[in-house]
């Protein structure tokens, strides 16, 4: 098996969720095939951020020397993974990935884009239209809308900041350290105000997806009418199946 790093704590949640499901997918293969307790999982290592010092070193849209000390941060975890031995990583976050071209400098090691794997699973959902919801950051850029397109799927034109904002006050109050009791209704009411029908939307933030604990494993699925995909579930498959591809063509 090949060994994952993981460049976690934006936030802590989902670097656990990411943690567990990978362990989770594993397991599952080799039950599957015929293995024992206790079931191999691929070796890991966590480099973990602080969200406190990363969310205050964001930049500003359209400045790209402005996002040199954020930028800063997330390389040096990487080379951190890199030197640990880490033979390919991946953000549990989607938000640093705006950034993953600048991240990526001087950094040997492969890093799996989680915008890749979502687009892949957005397409396969057959829906022509996506919806694309996360941080400030996620929602401001382009990044999404341009690999979706490449698979031919039309992302959301630029929400209002207005409503941007309300995302953004949304996460920081109902997702932080894992879902409120009353984030999926507040999610929902969101997307009711946005998605047109036939869209998939995209929960583009990886403590979203905590809304629907009985889905946080599925890389599509529907709920309250809507039909989501899961980028934290897609980026996990991908993980898993990049570090079991010898075990896969064995």
């Amino acid at each position: 098996m090949k060994k994952i790093g993981i460049l976690g704590g934006v936030g802590w949640a989902s670097t656990l969720d990411y943690y567990r499901a990978i362990c989770e997918g594993a397991g599952r293969f080799f039950a599957d095939r015929g293995a024992g307790s206790p079931l191999p999982v691929p070796p890991i290592t966590i480099e973990s951020v602080v969200q406190a010092q990363t969310r205050s070193l964001r930049g500003r849209a359209g400045d790209e020397a402005s996002w040199a000390a954020f930028d800063a941060v997330f390389r040096e975890a990487m080379l951190t993974l890199e030197r640990a031995g880490c033979d390919f990583a991946l953000i549990a976050s989607n938000t640093p990935h705006a950034r993953l071209h600048a991240i990526r400098e001087g950094v040997v090691m492969p890093i799996l884009s989680i915008f890749d794997a979502t687009a892949e699973a957005t397409a396969a959902t057959g829906a022509a239209r996506a919806l694309v919801l996360g941080t400030t950051v996620t929602m401001q850029a382009r990044n999404y809308a341009s690999v979706l397109a490449a698979h031919e799927v039309k992302a959301n034109e630029i929400l209002p900041q207005d409503e941007i904002a309300e995302m953004q006050m949304m996460i920081d109050e109902d997702f932080y350290g894992g879902a409120s009791a009353t984030a999926q209704d507040r999610l929902l009411r969101f997307c009711k105000k946005h998605a047109q029908p036939g869209t998939a939307i995209l929960l583009a933030c990886t403590e979203l997806p905590l809304a629907f604990p009985g889905h946080i494993d599925d890389v599509s699925f529907e709920a309250g009418g809507f039909l989501f995909v899961n980028p934290s579930a897609a980026h996990v498959t991908a993980a898993l199946d990049l570090a079991l591809a010898d075990e896969k063509a064995g």
